[in-house]
């Protein structure tokens, strides 16, 4: 038999050098938008967005859409409110913020460039990614301003790019909010809770 490694042996070895990271899939953009059902796209990964949220996931959603809505039309800002709007960040990552608010031209199809605002409410299947993967991915791309709503807290954190670092405010009453270089909105939070 001389220098031979017995099957197991050698196969434990290989295994212990095979991470789980090497091992799972890496898909592109091309790939997402052949996939049925709701996933978002993270560096690659493919992350599942099913179920869908619960009703008071979907109520302060919805409300937030609305607040920032009317808001950006009373100001006469050149900015849209969307929600659930997929956002191609590059060709490994897309994910579908809450909301976004899209200065200038809305797009035909999905969003491709840096959104003026993102908005996340936090539910408890979603609140690690929101709070963690999604800041970092943000504050990296250069977002303005990210939104996190905390239905349990009644609370809005605002993370504000100041230079690469977001600065964060929590807010329970009022929230004043810079969108698109030339437009400031006043959002009430006890409205959206």
């Amino acid at each position: 038999m001389g220098n031979r490694i017995p099957f197991g042996e050698h196969f434990a070895k290989e295994s212990k050098a095979l991470t789980a990271e090497k091992l799972l899939p890496r898909y592109t953009v091309d790939d997402y938008q052949h996939w049925k059902g709701d996933w978002e796209l993270w560096d690659g990964h493919a992350i599942a967005m099913s179920p869908s949220p619960f009703g008071r996931h979907q109520t302060v959603a919805t409300r937030l859409a609305y607040a920032f809505s009317s808001a950006i039309d009373k100001q006469n800002c050149n900015a849209e409110a969307i929600a659930e709007l997929d956002w191609v960040v590059n060709d490994r990552t897309v994910v579908r913020p809450d909301l976004i608010v899209v200065c200038g031209e809305v797009p035909r199809r999905h969003l491709q460039s840096v959104p003026g605002l993102v908005a996340e409410v936090l539910s408890d299947p979603t609140r690690q990614n929101d709070l963690h993967f999604k800041r970092e991915l943000y504050e990296s791309e250069g977002v303005p301003t990210y939104s996190v709503i905390d239905p349990d807290s009644a609370e809005v954190t605002c993370h504000r790019l100041s230079g690469d670092c977001y600065e964060s405010t929590c807010h329970r009453e009022t929230v004043d909010v810079p969108l698109c270089d030339d437009c400031q909105v006043k959002i009430d939070v006890r409205t959206i809770r």
